[in-house]
């Protein structure tokens, strides 16, 4: 099987703080890879080093044997990125929103298109309220509601998406990146909750776990090597 997505010996350093390094994954198209570990040990920062909105201190990322950095746009029409918190405009509406970040991203989208994924997110007759008057769930909800409209986008990166969402949309997600995965497509996710996976859905796992001690001395050495 043929590996779509590759992370090699990443390394991240924040100040004189090392969050974790070695960190090594291969994913073949149609797998999900998790990403674990507990809050401040660099998980968000990786999935920015996957999006290529940040630079690893060691080590590359690949995307079907490419370097990201050398792909750009190429790479960048084959991703969809959803941050922890939702990407909204609170005077914009959720159907509003959904058609703004769409065009944004060059994807054609109708209203009857955007009406149809919030109301498979469960925001029917919501979904011309505006942002700011939705709860934390709606919110997340209009936020990934983008997924049902992102089939053609072979990688996707979700930052805690089952974050403040209650069981029923939890189904829903997971239906969406089942979807995603049958088509061939590569799912990166972040969850800190533990939300239990069906075993047999195609997965890698991995935990960043910090080295348990890094001396003072080394840390100086890769600061100063970057001056």
């Amino acid at each position: 099987m043929s590996v779509a997505l590759e992370l090699r010996d990443l390394q991240c350093v924040r100040g004189s703080r090392l969050l974790f390094s070695d960190v090594s994954a291969a994913v073949p198209a149609g797998k999900m890879l998790r990403v674990q570990g507990e809050n401040g040990s660099g998980k968000t920062s990786l999935l920015r080093m996957v999006c290529g909105l940040a630079t690893p201190d060691r080590g590359e990322v690949l995307w079907q044997d490419q370097r990201i950095a050398r792909l750009r746009e190429e790479f960048n029409l084959q991703l969809v990125y959803l941050g922890h918190a939702p990407a909204l405009k609170d005077d914009l509406s959720a159907l509003e929103n959904l058609q703004a970040s769409g065009g944004l991203a060059g994807l054609a989208c109708s209203e009857s298109e955007a009406a149809s994924a919030l109301a498979q997110a469960g925001l029917r007759g919501r979904e011309r309220l505006p942002a700011r008057v939705l709860s934390q769930g709606q919110r997340k909800r209009a936020g990934l509601a983008r997924l049902a409209l992102s089939a053609a986008s072979a990688l996707w990166v979700l930052d805690e998406p089952f974050n403040a969402l209650d069981e029923a949309a939890c189904v829903w997600l997971q239906g969406l990146i089942s979807a995603q995965l049958g088509r061939g497509g590569v799912v990166v996710l972040t969850s800190h909750q533990g939300r239990a996976w069906d075993s047999a859905q195609p997965q890698v796992a991995i935990t960043l776990q910090p080295p348990r001690a890094v001396a003072d001395a080394q840390i100086g050495r890769m600061m100063g090597a970057a001056e």
